[in-house]
C-alpha cells in the first residue's frame, strides 16, 4: 500500500487547524485521523465519521504550501 494523507487545511474551520496527517496503511491513518477530529475539533467517533474521514484521504505526502480550504 502507499502512502496516504489527509490534510486539515483543505477545510475551513474555526480553529484554522495546520494539522496534515499521513500514514502507510488505511487504518493507521484512520485511526490517527478519528483521533484528531475527536480532540481538536469536537466531533464524536462513530462509523459515519470514520466514513467521511477515509474519503477525504489521497495519496502520497501532503505538500509543504497550504492547500487553498474548501468552501464550506
Amino acid at each position: 500500500m502507499s502512502r496516504q494523507f489527509i490534510d486539515c487545511r483543505e477545510f475551513p474551520s474555526d480553529t484554522h487547524c495546520s494539522v496534515a496527517l499521513a500514514a502507510d496503511s488505511t487504518k493507521e491513518l484512520l485511526e490517527a485521523a478519528v483521533q484528531h477530529a475527536v480532540a481538536v475539533h469536537g466531533h464524536k467517533d462513530s462509523p459515519e465519521l470514520r466514513e467521511q474521514l477515509t474519503k477525504l484521504f489521497k495519496a502520497g505526502t501532503p505538500p509543504l504550501a497550504a492547500p487553498i480550504a474548501k468552501a464550506a
